[in-house]
Formats: C-alpha cells, sequence, structure tokens
C-alpha cells in the first residue's frame, strides 16, 4: 500500500516536471542567460579580456553611492507610504460586504490597467505649478506661490506610491480576508475597543500578507525607470537612471553591465532580509 503511495506520488512529480520543462526552458533562455551575459560584462574590458577595472571604477565613484543612497530611500519611502495607506485600504476592504469590496477593488486595480508612462504624464500634468493641484490650493487660498510637486523627490514618490499601492493591497486584503471573523467577534466580546482588535488581532495574523506586499514593493521599485525619469526631471537619479546614462551618454557596457550587478546584489540582499526575517517569525511563533 505504502509502495503504491510512493510509485503513484514520484509519477505525479514527474508529471508536474514534464508539464513545467518548457517553461524552465523559457526563463533559462529567456532570464538567467541574459544575466549571465550581464555579469560577463561587468568583469569585461574593451577589448574583451577579462578585467575588473569596471567594476572598481563603479564601486569607487562617488556617483554609484549617491544612486543607491537616493534608490533605497525612494524604496524605503514608498514602502512607507504604501503600509501607511494601504493597511487601512485592504482592512476597510475586508470589513466590507463582498460585493461592496469587489466594486472597490475594481477600482483599487483601475490604474494597474493603464501604461505606466501614461500615468506618468498624468501625475506630470496633476503636480506642475500650473497643474491642477497647484491651481486648486490656490483658489482656495491655502498656498499663494505653486508648491514644487514635480522634478523632484516628492513627484517621483508621489508616481512610484501611486503605482505600488495596488500591489501591496491585494496580499494584505487576501491575508484579512481569510482571518475567521469569529475571532474579532471574541476580542470584542472580552471588551477590546476596535483599535485594540486591529492591533492585537487583525494584525498579527495578516503579517504574512503585510511582508509579502512590502516584499513586492520594496523590491520591485528598486529597479523603477520610468517614474523617476519622468517626475524626477533629471533631478532624481537611482541606479536605474545612472544604468541608463551609462550606455546612452558613454556608450561604456562594461560600467553599465558593472552597474547592473550591483543592482542585481541590492534585490539579492533584499530577498536574503525578507527570507530571514520571515524564519525569524517562524522561529518566534514556535518559541511562544
Amino acid at each position: 500500500m505504502a509502495d503504491g503511495l510512493l510509485r503513484d506520488e514520484r509519477r505525479e512529480q514527474r508529471l508536474f516536471l514534464a508539464l513545467s520543462a518548457p517553461a524552465i526552458v523559457i526563463v533559462g533562455l529567456c532570464a538567467i542567460l541574459p544575466i549571465l551575459w550581464i555579469v560577463k560584462q561587468a568583469f569585461t574590458d574593451a577589448g574583451g579580456q577579462a578585467s575588473l577595472s569596471a567594476a572598481q571604477s563603479v564601486v569607487s565613484s562617488g556617483l554609484t553611492w549617491s544612486a543607491i543612497g537616493v534608490t533605497l530611500a525612494l524604496s524605503g519611502a514608498t514602502l512607507t507610504l504604501c503600509i501607511l495607506l494601504g493597511t487601512p485600504l485592504a482592512l476597510t476592504l475586508a470589513s466590507a460586504r463582498r460585493t461592496t469590496a469587489n466594486r472597490l477593488l475594481i477600482l483599487i486595480m483601475l490604474p494597474l490597467w493603464t501604461s505606466i508612462l501614461v500615468r506618468t504624464y498624468g501625475w506630470l500634468v496633476l503636480l506642475r505649478k500650473d497643474g491642477l493641484v497647484n491651481s486648486t490650493l490656490k483658489a482656495l487660498g491655502l498656498i499663494d506661490t505653486p508648491l514644487p510637486l514635480v522634478y523632484n523627490f516628492t513627484g517621483t514618490l508621489i508616481g512610484m506610491t501611486h503605482y505600488m499601492l495596488p500591489l501591496f493591497v491585494l496580499p494584505v486584503y487576501a491575508a484579512m480576508r481569510d482571518i475567521d471573523p469569529n475571532l474579532i467577534r471574541a476580542s470584542a466580546s472580552m471588551g477590546a475597543s476596535f483599535w485594540r482588535c486591529v492591533r492585537t488581532v487583525v494584525l498579527p495574523l495578516s503579517a504574512g500578507g503585510i511582508m509579502s506586499g512590502s516584499t513586492i514593493v520594496f523590491i520591485y521599485t528598486l529597479g523603477f525607470f520610468i517614474t523617476p525619469a519622468v517626475l524626477g526631471g533629471g533631478r532624481v537619479n537611482p541606479i536605474s537612471i545612472r544604468i541608463e546614462k551609462t550606455l546612452s551618454t558613454f556608450q561604456d557596457w562594461s560600467s553599465a553591465s558593472a552597474l547592473g550587478v550591483l543592482l542585481l546584489v541590492l534585490v539579492m540582499l533584499a530577498g536574503g532580509m525578507v527570507f530571514a526575517l520571515k524564519r525569524l517569525a517562524k522561529g518566534g511563533f514556535r518559541h511562544a
């Protein structure tokens, strides 16, 4: 009996492997091979010989570390805003009736159906000195001179948050929706206030969704290009902009590849930190 079940399990595993083989091959050819080529270019000079000059030049450049700082600042600030805005929004969706939540979810996901380039230029129109935001604030008498909302860190952050907020809300909403309502009722029946119930029941039980959404936002925004390029106006230069300028201005493939490898390392470090935090959280739960 046990041997038969084991054979069936192995047969099922082989079937799944065979079905996934085409996707594995495509991912290998279209994703892994280009990354390996970039790594090779990062440690090759103009003559095609192995060299560390490009990597050393990139690492020793102050512009590189400035770009890394801007990249981390943008990603961290976008993540913070997504948590502050997205967690209450997900809680509202999870507390609403199913039909109402579905309609609201459609409105939240609506921006994802529009090209990121169109949305970014839309924010440029809204936030510029004679745009709708400044015009409305001036008409209400709240400001005398237009606020600098574009071609700076603020405008870039607004555009990035607008793009990433739906991607953060989805996993958090799914986690909150799966919480047993009886737990919340029990907490309320024991005298817990609304905020105490949220803090002690809802947030701990939805921590996995919040962690997943935070991972998506932070890692995804590390490589943002279009939004900083348009709303930053050349004044906000994360590492993606630095890579583009290195290629378009200097045609230096080695240095651009070295910057790409550096960006890849940042992504891997971020992923490693998330994995470590998840393991620590699981260990804490087991210990508790």
